[in-house]
């Protein structure tokens, strides 16, 4: 349901009583959602529903058609599959540094650090001198960042913090922020961000470009 009331055609669907074939996707959709420290009402908008329809779902008044899977598996960082209650084979616990391929995105070099397809996302980043500096970012997750070598300039808001190696920061990305290489030599730190609706094209490393160095 639109913020006037009406229905978007996005939301449309059938009621659970037409079939009945779905009826343990409900709590599996709550259960993820909650995992993934969601708010009904942020997870709707992130989806494109109203916390209306989504809150119908979650309670099994109403079934979710496939795209609805689909935008609620990515947004919960999951699969179809595990939103469906199917087994989910299990994830390697183990990322081997030879097997972290760096990969570009705005300037950056990131290294895979963790398993995909969880809540988090972690991220072994360098970011080199100039790059990056005037994108600002805001979006729904949290951010952990740990500086390992050189300086960081991260702006929260209206405030700027100087991070020297051993320093860390921890916040709510909603909040606007901005980082950046302090020093010409550039800087190399561990990232940690929930998914939520954040892949790794939206947060705050800038447009995914997929070149290699």
């Amino acid at each position: 349901m639109g913020l006037n009331g009406g229905m978007n055609a996005s939301e449309a669907g059938p009621p659970a009583d037409q079939g009945g074939e779905l009826p343990a996707v409900a709590p599996q959709l709550r259960a993820l959602r909650r995992r993934a420290g969601l708010t009904l009402e942020a997870a709707a908008r992130a989806a494109g529903l109203s916390p209306a329809h989504l809150s119908r779902l979650e309670t099994g008044h109403r079934q979710p058609s496939l795209p609805m899977l689909l935008a609620l598996a990515r947004i919960y960082g999951t699969t179809v599959s595990e939103l469906l209650g199917e087994t989910v084979p299990e994830r390697d616990a183990i990322v081997r540094s030879a097997d972290m391929e760096p990969t570009r995105a705005g300037g950056w070099t990131y290294f895979q650090a963790g398993a995909s397809g969880r809540g988090m996302q972690a991220l072994r980043v360098r970011a080199p001198y100039g790059s990056q500096g005037d994108i600002v970012r805001v979006h729904p997750g949290e951010e952990w960042l740990y500086v390992l070598k050189g300086r960081l300039r991260l702006r929260l808001g209206d405030a700027v913090h100087l991070l020297a190696p051993g320093d860390s920061a921890h916040f709510d990305s909603l909040t606007p922020h901005r980082l950046a290489a302090e020093d010409h030599d550039g800087v190399e730190l561990l990232f940690v961000h929930t998914l939520l609706q954040s892949p790794t094209a939206t947060m705050c490393l800038g447009p995914l470009t997929g070149e290699l160095p």
